[in-house]
């Protein structure tokens, strides 16, 4: 009976080691998916201040990442945009063929196997207040992250140089047409000051247009995504109207396809024989105790 229980005692114990993994094991495991979900983390340059009236900040991001599934993640990202109050300015969805093999089947099929990967590039534009809430949400979508480059340029001084091109150009203008009203009496000198009238007033427009280009860009931060997933294989079976014996193996390959069926199968019976590393381990221990206390059991 003790022998017996000793016997037992082992099996369990090698069955608790060998079958499955351990709670270290499990809470690794955890660990690991919380922090591959939690993988994309925001940064303090997306997020707005509105304590700071001096800087004007133009904030862009740039990510490149894994997804699960190319078509869904783009309608995913394309709610959280507009949730956001934001809107997509440009989308480009399209299958990239890696490589296609053609199989004979039959006499008359033949199986064509296409091997392609779904990407997506998306620009999106969202107000600037919403960008740290926009790519936390994005992040969700992240299987694998490639990058991401946050980015924040401070475009005051660029602002308070066209405002003060405007007014030179404004003052200059203003004495220009004055000057053209009361002294241009001759054709000559009255298109020289014309066309120098012209030239600062279009100074004048360009610096307007560029800080409204600024402020457009100060308050809708732009973010370009490029989503990839995983290499997506299609089968398909067509007929195959050309001569069957063109498609037959040579004796060469014959040999080979026999020889890498008969490694597989081999290397399957060495790991089923491996798996069952615990069963004989259990069998050495047990084979042991027999002969270290069979004659006791005996007598």
């Amino acid at each position: 009976m003790q022998t017996t229980k000793i016997i037992l005692g082992i099996g369990i114990i090698i069955s608790l080691f060998g079958c499955g993994p351990s709670a270290e094991e499990k809470m690794n495991h955890e660990r690991m998916n919380d922090s591959t979900s939690n993988a994309f983390i925001s940064s303090t340059a997306a997020v707005e201040n509105s304590k700071d009236t001096t800087h004007k900040f133009i904030r862009t991001a740039d990510l490149k990442f894994k997804v699960k599934s190319v078509i869904k993640s783009t309608y995913n990202i394309e709610d959280i945009t507009n949730q956001q109050g934001g809107f997509v300015t440009y989308t480009n969805l399209n299958s990239n063929i890696d490589h296609v093999t053609n199989t004979a089947v039959s006499a008359d099929s033949s199986l064509v196997t296409t091997y392609y990967t779904v990407s997506n590039s998306i620009t999106l534009r969202v107000p600037n207040t919403k960008l740290d809430t926009t790519l936390k949400e994005i992040s969700k979508n992240i299987d694998y992250l490639d990058y991401r480059i946050i980015k924040a340029d401070d475009v005051a001084l660029q602002i308070l140089s066209n405002n003060l091109t405007q007014k030179r150009s404004a003052k200059n203008e203003q004495r220009l047409t004055n000057a053209i009203d009361n002294r241009g009496k001759k054709l000559n000198e009255t298109t020289v000051a014309e066309e120098v009238l012209l030239s600062k007033q279009e100074q004048a427009d360009n610096a307007k247009v560029s800080n409204l280009s600024l402020m457009d860009q100060i308050n809708f931060s732009t973010i370009n995504l490029s989503i990839y997933q995983s290499q997506t294989i299609k089968r398909e079976l067509i007929s195959n109207d050309k001569n069957i014996d063109e498609y037959e193996p040579g004796f060469g390959s014959k040999i080979l396809d026999a020889l890498k069926f008969g490694w597989d199968i081999l290397e399957a019976f060495l790991v089923f024989l491996i798996k069952l590393w615990g069963l004989f381990l259990f069998g050495i221990a047990a084979y042991i105790l027999y002969r270290k206390f069979g004659h006791k059991l005996k007598k």
